[in-house]
């Protein structure tokens, strides 16, 4: 099969909106989260998310284009867009008949959900007319965002989005890096992108119990494997890789930031939205993914973990881990407890930093834990406070989702 190379990179999160300041601020160990600006969260039991702020959709889309776009979509646009661009990539240039080999997979957990909420208000304050939007459907719609970044680069490979809830974006990544190997398509702009920071989504969560409630201290509130840890908290924005056939992205002397070497997929069969105690799904995902990269557990050097600081799932995926590696001491870390969690676009902005620790040699750390869970097995290699520089080889990159979904991802050091 094919070799696969990332040869660009998009972001727009709660960190920054380019992928340094993005970067720099991850391994400067800052967090995004904040008072929610969105709406009036006077009666919610959570007030604060992880906004991505001083975001400019006009930079990236005319305005009187952005009525078509619901914010899920415009954030798609902008870290596509990142990404092409520094993939050196110009299709406006390239002939119609190798646009044909270049392909988008995108995806969300919930898509237009602000566009939703907006017109249904709209309909029911209203005298029962239904006075919708014509673009209410395609901006609602999770596809749309990945039909869009093909229209506006005249894209006219495989063409679709993954939905797996939080694992949608490493979902799509996996699908894409397939894709390529198989010879099905020469490059692939692979992401996610989510804004639900909306009544909706954070009443449902709340009822959920799935939220942190600590409006006291916004910032230290995404606490993963932490002891007093009290849910997550939610967050939004996109990531974008550009992955390409590495022959191609040699021949044309494109900078190859590093190689995707694996990805597994699984489910936990257990729950509508726990995580099973032994952490099946995630050893399954995690065993998947060294078996498709033809590397042994010893070769991984750092996993991102899911790690969303519930008390659940942390505890679940670390004995997942635990399961495969046993003592072999691989660097842990949650970036979750910076970028709060991303839903459907948590895997794609995980993946960006994945690749980015391979390039410098450096592991984030994790913020806001002081005191470890119990129940986390013992003998585990934790990344607390501080980013870690030490070489890195291999990073494994999991995710998770609601119906049991798991994708894992492994992405390697470039060499020729």
């Amino acid at each position: 099969m094919k070799r696969v190379v990332v040869t660009g990179l998009g972001a727009v999160t709660p960190l920054g909106n380019t992928v340094k300041e993005f970067w720099d601020n991850i391994v400067a160990g800052k967090s995004g989260v904040a008072a929610i600006t969105k709406f009036d969260t006077s009666k919610f039991k959570t007030n604060f998310a992880a906004e991505v702020k001083d975001f400019d959709a006009e930079v990236y889309v005319d305005k009187k284009e952005l009525k078509k776009y619901d914010l899920y979509t415009q954030y798609a646009i902008a870290a596509s867009d990142q990404a092409i661009k520094d993939s050196g990539l110009d299709f406006e240039a390239m002939p119609e008949e190798e646009r044909y080999e270049v392909g988008v997979i995108w995806a969300s957990g919930n898509g237009g959900i602000s566009t939703f909420e907006q017109q249904l208000k709209e309909y029911h304050l209203g005298d029962g007319t239904p006075r919708f939007s014509p673009y209410f459907i395609p901006k609602m719609i999770v596809d749309i965002a990945a039909g869009v970044i093909s229209i506006r680069h005249k894209l006219h490979g495989p063409n679709y989005a993954t939905v797996s809830a939080c694992a949608s974006s490493n979902t799509a990544i996996i699908s894409a890096f397939d894709t390529i190997r198989l010879g099905k398509a020469t490059i692939m702009v692979a992401g996610g992108s989510e804004a639900a920071i909306t009544e909706s989504s954070v009443g449902g969560f709340n009822s959920a119990h799935a939220l942190s409630k600590r409006n006291d201290d916004p910032a230290g509130a995404s606490r993963p494997f932490d002891i007093s840890r009290d849910g997550f908290v939610i967050g939004e924005g996109a990531g974008a890789l550009i992955l390409e056939d590495y022959d191609h992205a040699v021949a044309r002397g494109a900078h190859i930031y590093a190689e995707m070497v694996g990805g597994g997929m699984a489910a936990d069969a257990y729950h509508l939205t726990g995580t099973p105690p032994d952490g099946l799904g995630a050893s399954l995902g995690i065993s998947k993914a060294l078996k498709d990269a033809g590397i042994t557990p010893d070769k991984i050097d750092y996993i991102n973990a899911h790690a969303t600081s519930t008390g659940l799932g942390d505890v679940g995926e670390l004995n997942g881990i635990k399961k495969i590696f046993g003592d072999h001491p691989v660097a842990i870390s949650a970036t979750k407890s910076m970028t709060g969690h991303l839903l459907g676009g948590a895997g794609a902005i995980e993946s960006v930093i994945s690749v980015l620790a391979t390039v410098n040699d450096i592991i984030p750390g994790t913020i806001n834990t002081t005191e470890l869970d119990p129940e986390i097995p013992a003998g585990l290699n934790i990344i607390l406070g501080k980013s870690v520089s030490q070489p890195v080889n291999y990073v494994l990159n999991n995710t998770f989702g609601f119906g049991g979904h798991t994708a894992t991802s492994i992405f390697k050091k470039y060499t020729k």
